[in-house]
């Protein structure tokens, strides 16, 4: 059983940057893949980034690439989104989850078993 905790959401501007960081416990983080999703009020629950177990794959959406960068720092349990040149439609309660490597990553919320409370990121004009 994984345990997730989100950090480092806030209120920020448009083209700032901003880092989240998850914290994981409960579990060996090495053998998860690590995903980042976000939901905005009325809409579903979207995919924003996904690592593979060792940090080695990656992947993110159109709306995200060259933006957001996730990484993982398997010696401290804990997963990283960082985001530059956010904008408004960025705004948004993001969530951390992991899920048992039996693949490099998941890029659908069905392919995630455990997940985080949330993290507010909003992005004002």
């Amino acid at each position: 059983q994984v345990q997730l905790v989100e950090s480092g959401g806030g209120l920020v501007q448009t083209g700032d940057s901003l880092r989240l960081s998850c914290a994981a416990s409960g579990g060996t983080f090495s053998r998860y893949y690590m995903g980042w999703f976000r939901q905005a009020p009325g809409k579903e629950r979207e995919f924003v980034a996904a690592i593979s177990s060792s940090g080695g794959r990656t992947a993110y959406p159109d709306s995200v690439k060259g933006r957001f960068t996730i990484s993982r720092d398997n010696a401290k349990n804990t997963v990283y989104l960082q985001m530059n040149s956010l904008k408004p439609e960025d705004t948004a309660v993001y969530y951390c989850a992991a899920n048992w490597a039996t693949r490099f990553y998941g890029t659908n919320r069905y392919d995630y078993d455990y997940w985080g409370q949330g993290t507010q990121v909003t992005v004002s004009s």
